[in-house]
């Protein structure tokens, strides 16, 4: 039987909305003795119900990974796959439950951990890799080959707080990848990097799992997940829905985000993705009479209209708008850059940008919306994944009588001529 690299059993993990600590030493002294004696916690109730505004990141999660699995962490935004983990890398601590893990792990969640930004990339270097458990001998043998396989050669003895969130991202995944850890854990950082690194970091990722290590992976690309993963966990809204074979789990998970039939979606509160800048309202599918509709035909344009509000002073707002066909597959993504607003900093208020799609484009079929949203410089990166379904109808109006399916993505209109040779 092989050997299980990591072991969850029973894990929870509850967060109390506003609220940093108890509102007495008392109760502080009441949860610890709580916890240290196995007991339930006085101050939640198991149930939808809680008079302090406990809300269940996680609920009663098992499972274990294999050495040498690539593992697939699957699920919609605020799902709890990030606290999941943050709980494995020993970020946080579960409220219940018990995780076990054999080697040494390391963990690339967030752009950047552990990188001080008036050090030079060299220097952030040394002090990751020290930070990652890497002995110095270790980071002068593999420097080079960090380096390069970063691609920030040219700016390697530049303060970091100089480089871009994508420069940021290759240097700290080089360090973590080239650590050549028993368990790996990579987030959803990958995002950040341009394709050509994300092919890199996609064949590296696949390189440490041939020898043997162990990779858990979180990633809204479900071509990234089938292609890399050999098995999945899809998580939904704080429990385990279902784990397995990564086709079936990714079909399953593709399913979910199907039933969403509306042309709109609207967010309030702290509900609102966003980041310390701006966050997102609303998003809504219009056709090509301002309507709203989530099913167009092929040969007609329609609309994607983002709602955000503007939180701080001279913003400029990036945007970028992602489509997935039915298997999770990229089919084209568009950036606001060609807004003829773009450059300017936005004052605090609300806003909305719209753009169209035009028709001709899309082949017939279902397809999903990612939008991604970053500040100034593409930093801040923060996704709305899957936020919204649509349909494209045969209409036909290019078949003529043509009778079969057309293949792939696209159906562009393309003129073509005719001469008498």
């Amino acid at each position: 039987m092989s050997e299980i690299a990591i072991s969850v059993e029973d894990v929870s993990k509850l967060y109390r909305l506003g609220i940093i600590s108890s509102e007495s030493l008392r109760e502080d002294l009441g949860l610890l003795w709580a916890r240290l004696n196995k007991k339930e916690d006085q101050y939640y109730v198991d149930g939808e119900t809680s008079k302090k505004q406990l809300v269940w990141a996680l609920k009663n999660i098992s499972f274990e990974v294999k050495k040498g699995e690539v593992l697939g962490l699957i699920g919609k935004n605020g799902a709890g796959k990030s606290t999941m983990l943050k709980i494995l890398s020993r970020v946080t601590e579960p409220t219940k439950g018990r995780i076990r893990i054999r080697g040494r792990i390391v963990s690339l969640l967030e752009v950047g951990t552990g990188f001080h930004p008036e050090l030079t990339g060299r220097e952030n270097v040394f002090l990751n890799g020290a930070i990652l458990g890497m002995s110095k001998k270790e980071i002068r043998s593999k420097f080079e080959e960090i380096v390069e396989f970063s691609g920030v050669s040219k700016y390697i003895d530049t303060p970091v707080k100089r480089y871009s969130s994508g420069m940021y991202v290759r240097l700290a995944f080089a360090v973590a990848a080239h650590l050549e850890p028993e368990i790996l854990i990579v987030d959803e950082v990958l995002a950040v990097g341009d394709a050509e690194f994300q092919a890199k970091c996609l064949g590296k990722i696949k390189d440490v799992s041939r020898a043997g290590r162990t990779v858990l992976f979180v990633s809204h690309s479900m071509a990234a997940v089938r292609s890399l993963c050999d098995s999945a966990l899809l998580i939904d809204k704080g429990l385990l829905a279902d784990k397995g074979d990564v086709r079936r789990i990714v079909d399953r998970y593709l399913g979910l985000n199907e039933v969403v039939t509306s042309s709109q979606v609207r967010f309030s509160g702290a509900d609102r993705p966003g980041n310390s800048d701006f966050a997102i309202c609303g998003i809504r599918l219009l056709n090509q009479w301002e309507d709203e509709c989530n099913s167009f035909f092929v040969s007609a344009d329609f609309k994607v209209e983002v709602e955000y509000e503007v939180l701080t002073d001279d913003t400029r707002v990036c945007l970028s708008l992602s489509v997935n066909n039915s298997q999770g597959e990229g089919v084209f993504a568009s950036l606001n850059t060609t807004d003829a607003t773009y450059e300017a900093g936005r004052k605090k208020g609300n806003y909305r940008s719209v753009v169209t799609v035009y028709g001709s484009l899309l082949n017939n079929g279902k397809f999903h919306i990612t939008l991604n949203g970053y500040s100034a410089g593409w930093s801040n990166h923060f996704p709305v994944s899957n936020v919204l379904s649509f349909e494209m109808l045969d209409d036909a109006l290019l078949k003529k009588d043509y009778k079969q399916n057309f293949g792939g993505f696209f159906r562009p209109r393309l003129n073509w001529e005719t001469v008498k040779s």
